[in-house]
């Protein structure tokens, strides 16, 4: 065998020595329980300690100068009894309860749990605790009535559990619940406590039962009270609702009747907006017609007239100058003609009249002609005198004599 095979034999031999070393100073340690590595100094706190706690894991322990321990971490199941413990008021009382405790796995109550319980087996915990909640119970039994711990076991719960976590913890034990199973005595005071309990409660029932059909009968009036109250008021409601829609409607209609009318009216002032414009471009157009009919001819007649004034002026000067030296001409004339001129001057202005003095410039009306007979020349005749006087006094006077004497000779009817 040469050197290395010497070599690689001494390496596997140191192996297996260090894997069994680590194995043996290795610990793993399950959740329910805690391991306790004493020897070694470590401070807890303001405390030093000569162990050290491991709770569920692994650990390396220290060869020579550490020892392990196992601490079980399981739940503990106790009964607890009591018989005869005095209540509040000297009644004695039987209670059984039940209890689930177990030594923590958590700092700081785990060091109570080291320091009391290591080494010590699950009987021995078991007594303790048992012992302890038994003093509890008793303890808590003395404070309270027969009737607060039968009637009102959650208070009696509560108050036990305190009490019995206060002790437990100093001495490391964690109580996890507790419960009250059974609370009798021996003398029957809860049994006649029930029975008062039951006649009052009876009495209760038949009070409680009068009370509920006096309610019923009262509730039974309140309802029909109610239900004609509503009826009621749903009448009025309808009531309201109709007139409401009455109004509606008539605001409907009134609205209706202001819009038609308001319509007739916007229709009328449409209108006569409209006969406006039309009067108005009438009135142009008149004004058109008018200024080509009526005032441009009167312009056009003015014009004329002006024309026709300005010319007769001309002719009406022309015509007086040569009169005016006629005239001239005449005087004259007559200045030197002498008298036989002014015999031919009035002549000349007579000549003109004669025909208007003589009348032949008229013309002549005969309203009757009457012929008379022809004279004989001895002397006219009586009826040529009368007829001439009677057309010469109607002539005069107006007065027909033939007709008065004819209506004097006519016959009365």
């Amino acid at each position: 065998m040469g050197v290395a095979g010497v070599l690689f034999f001494v390496a596997l031999v140191v192996g297996v020595f260090i894997l069994i070393t680590l194995k043996r100073m290795l610990y793993v340690v399950p959740p329910n329980q805690a391991m306790i590595l004493s020897g070694a100094k470590r401070k807890v706190g303001n405390k030093v300690v000569g162990y050290r706690v491991v709770c569920g894991g692994r650990a390396l322990r220290i060869p020579l100068l550490e020892r392990v321990d196992f601490i079980d971490l399981r739940n503990i199941n106790i009964d607890v009894e009591v018989h005869g413990a005095f209540s509040k008021g000297g009644i004695p009382l039987n209670v059984k309860a039940v209890a689930n405790v177990k030594l923590p796995g958590e700092e700081p109550m785990i060091h109570n749990a080291v320091e009391r319980f290591l080494g010590r087996n699950r009987d021995e915990i078991t007594y303790i605790a048992k012992e302890t909640l038994e003093g509890n119970l008793r303890g808590v039994l003395a404070q309270l009535t027969p009737e607060e711990v039968n009637e009102d076991k959650n208070r009696f719960t509560h108050i036990l559990t305190e009490e019995a976590e206060h002790d437990l913890s100093k001495l490391g034990i964690k109580l996890d619940q507790l419960k009250i199973q059974n609370v009798t005595d021996d003398v029957g005071y809860l049994n006649s406590i029930g029975r008062i309990r039951g006649a009052s409660l009876r009495q209760r029932a038949v009070v409680a039962e009068t009370q509920a059909q006096s309610g019923a009968a009262e509730q039974k009036a309140l309802n029909w009270q109610a239900s004609e109250i509503a009826r009621y008021d749903a009448d009025v409601a309808i009531a309201d609702r109709e007139m409401a829609k009455r109004i509606m409607d008539a605001r409907t209609r009134r609205d209706a009747m202001i819009a038609t009318a308001e319509g007739e009216v916007r229709a009328q002032i449409a209108k006569v907006g409209a006969e406006i414009k039309r009067q108005q471009a009438r009135a142009v157009q008149v004004e058109r017609q008018l200024d080509a009919d009526v005032v441009q001819p009167a312009d056009a007649a003015r014009l004329k007239m002006e024309e026709d004034a300005v010319g007769a002026a001309a002719t009406i000067i022309e015509r007086g100058k040569a009169e005016a030296a006629a005239l001239h001409e005449l005087v004259e004339a007559y200045r030197k003609g002498g008298a036989a001129a002014k015999e031919v001057l009035v002549l000349q202005n007579i000549l003109p009249m004669i025909q208007s003095i003589s009348g032949a410039d008229h013309p002549v009306r005969i309203g009757k002609v009457t012929v008379l007979p022809q004279s004989t020349g001895q002397g006219d005749p009586l009826t040529r005198k009368i007829i001439g006087a009677n057309e010469q006094l109607k002539a005069a006077t107006g007065v027909d004599l033939a007709g008065v004497a004819a209506r004097l000779s006519a016959p009365k009817s």
